[in-house]
């Protein structure tokens, strides 16, 4: 079964941490549909005839969309790829575009699983992160979604602050428990080259929050989610009641995706793609039935190093018997052989065939995965 990323590169407004290719002028947004749709025509063969069993609409801001734009894409979606009737189909919205007007419109459409950016439940730190919605708007989103009968509900949170406390991120997860969500994902500050957030860090404006700290609110959000009932099933992810992310799993497990829309990634079981991260650029190639798409053909190695990085975030761990049908003996004793020490130290565990990080390791994970990986 493989998966299928819809990148929707539009925001009202950029916030100061953000990354992804996006824009704030939402004026090509008709044509990119059309464009999108076209490329379902183009690269409907991508899977070979395989089942898609999730679909991720991502961003940007797909919660920009309207009732017709979602009508477009998945008329042309379900006309041309075999979609499971169990699929996963998941939309990235922002709280503040939650109306009741606006969530009566998705529940009309095949969307099963909602995943809000909520980031925290403090309005300050909303404000440093330009954040459109309050604290109180994000819970009464959450709310309101569940009224309609949305029972798939995931949430992001970032800890990792400038002036954070741990007072305070203890008050995030109080609120993010409270909210009775299936899922969360929690992810650390990060200063990324080109975002506003980088330019305040380099003026001096901004200081990252001490390292010891940084720890301590990781450690903190593990005890305090694991004690309400998530399970820490990938470094950054919780679940309950195993209702994992199917869409991310299927990354961290090496499964085949296909990315639709500008700079959207794509993994075919062999090599990576992604296109061109340019609106204008992107609908000139799918109206010349030229995608302007990048490819990156892996080899031995490379793939290798994939496998190892994903497997080793998650609970599932390194199958060392698929790592061998998949990359031989060579490999194999490779990946053990550098596993030893850390197996003695107690920051992996084995368990038959599965090699995977215990609860300490995960806090050196970076360096642990380093080691695996073939340079």
């Amino acid at each position: 079964m493989a998966g299928i990323y819809i990148h929707v590169p539009f925001c009202k407004t950029r916030c100061i941490y953000c990354d992804f290719y996006t824009r704030t002028d939402i004026s090509p947004k008709y044509n990119y549909v059309t464009a999108l749709c076209n490329e379902v025509l183009l690269r409907k063969g991508y899977f070979r005839g395989e089942g898609v069993k999730t679909i991720y609409f991502g961003g940007g801001t797909p919660s920009q969309l309207t009732f017709d734009d979602f009508r477009r894409i998945f008329g042309t979606l379900f006309a041309n790829f075999e979609i499971q009737a169990d699929a996963e189909i998941t939309i990235e919205a922002n709280p503040d575009d939650l109306t009741p007007q606006y969530v009566e419109t998705l529940s009309k459409l095949p969307f099963n699983r909602l995943s809000m950016g909520i980031q925290s439940f403090d309005d300050d730190e909303l404000k440093f992160l330009k954040r459109r919605h309050s604290a109180a708007k994000a819970i009464d989103a959450v709310g309101l979604c569940k009224s309609f009968g949305y029972d798939n509900i995931s949430i992001d949170l970032m800890y990792g602050l400038p002036n954070q406390t741990m007072e305070i991120w203890k008050d995030n997860l109080k609120a993010a428990i409270a909210l009775d969500i299936q899922h969360i994902s929690s992810y650390h500050l990060i200063y990324e080259q080109g975002t506003r957030l980088y330019r305040l860090f380099k003026l001096g404006e901004v200081k990252p929050v001490n390292e010891d700290l940084s720890v301590d609110m990781f450690s903190t959000m593990i005890d305090e989610l694991s004690s309400a009932g998530f399970e820490h099933y990938e470094i950054s992810n919780f679940a309950r009641n195993s209702l994992y992310s199917r869409h991310n799993s299927s990354y961290w497990l090496g499964e085949k995706y296909l990315g639709l829309g500008p700079a959207a990634h794509s993994y075919d079981g062999q090599d990576r793609a992604w296109n061109i991260a340019s609106i204008s650029k992107y609908i000139e190639g799918i109206n010349t039935e030229k995608p302007n798409v990048e490819i990156e053909y892996l080899d031995e190695n490379t793939r290798y190093n994939d496998f190892i990085l994903t497997g080793m975030r998650t609970k599932w761990g390194v199958d060392t018997s698929a790592l061998n049908t998949l990359f031989g003996t060579r490999l194999k004793e490779y990946c053990l052989k550098n596993a030893r020490k850390y197996l003695q130290q107690g920051f992996l565990t084995q368990d038959g065939d599965i090699l995977k990080l215990t609860r300490k390791g995960i806090f050196i994970s970076d360096g642990i995965m380093s080691d695996l990986m073939w340079v």
